[in-house]
């Protein structure tokens, strides 16, 4: 193994099993461009078919590869401006550094974000600091990895209330066509889950959670079919009965549609299902 993953990715083959190809009640648009200088833009639109809510956001990246720098400036419509500029590879070979801050000027609030990475063979480090109106909060992560087992460590501290507010255990195992994750949250959350490429075409996943003191467990298996090189279909079904469908499609290059539907198994003939409609467009 080279580097391991960040805290965040732990898992993360599962997850996208369960969350890519799908868009319950929404109808989404998404536009990714970039120009001849390098100038990468990505905008995002979305509308609620239940709240009739219209979201946005507009970003755009510049990459000054011969310094090792990134600038990227975001906007939502909430009116929330971003900027971020990230440093990497300079100081250290293995460090990125994040400065990251926001403003909405509807509202006056402020808020900033330093973030430090340094990844090496075995090891994955992050420092995450946050100032904001709530107070400055450290965010801490490590993850180690040997032979395809991995271990981390997540932990929050928030210094206004001096006490650590947040502690996350994860191990696992991983190989290109298997992976194994469980974790601890806060000693009271824990979850688990198992991402099995069968072969080229067939991605399967299994997770569990249950909360101490509580003997409910929620439980879901999922797969992603890769019809041929243009088109996927998955599924996924709940202990709840909820069964998720997604069908995306390649319709030209750079143009590629995505068709959801979110059934109640409990009550077919009720209603209340939710279908989802999203359009990528890439140049």
């Amino acid at each position: 193994m080279a580097v391991p993953p960040t805290y965040v990715d732990l898992g993360k083959s599962a997850r996208d099993i369960f969350t890519k190809g799908y868009g319950f009640g929404l109808i989404k648009l998404d536009l990714k461009t970039r120009s001849e200088n390098g100038l990468e833009f990505k905008s995002s639109g979305s509308a609620n078919t239940e709240t009739s809510k219209v979201a946005g956001t507009l970003e755009t990246k510049y990459k000054w590869a011969e310094h090792g720098l990134t600038f990227t400036e975001k906007w939502n419509t909430d009116n929330t401006l971003g900027t971020e500029i990230t440093l990497e590879d300079q100081l250290t070979k293995g460090l990125k550094l994040t400065f990251d801050s926001s403003f909405s000027p509807n509202t006056g609030k402020k808020s900033g974000k330093i973030k430090s990475s340094y990844q090496r063979e075995h090891i994955n480090l992050g420092c995450d600091v946050d100032y904001d109106i709530n107070g400055t909060a450290v965010h801490g992560a490590l993850v180690l990895g040997l032979d395809g087992w991995l271990a981390g460590y997540q932990m929050t501290f928030e210094a206004g209330r001096n006490r650590i507010t947040q502690s996350n255990f994860a191990v696992g195992y991983k190989t290109d066509e298997f992976q194994l994750h469980t974790n601890v949250n806060d000693g009271t959350e824990f979850g688990g889950s198992i991402y099995q490429k069968v072969n080229d075409n067939l991605e399967t996943a299994v997770n569990l959670a249950w909360t101490a003191g509580n003997s409910n467990t929620r439980f879901g298996i999922a797969a992603k079919y890769q019809i041929d090189s243009d088109a996927a279909f998955s599924a996924k079904v709940n202990n709840s009965s909820l069964v998720g469908l997604g069908y995306t499609q390649t319709l030209k290059p750079g143009i590629k549609l995505t068709l959801s539907a979110l059934l109640d198994g409990k009550n077919i003939n009720a209603g209340g299902h939710k279908m989802g409609l999203g359009l990528e467009f890439e140049a």
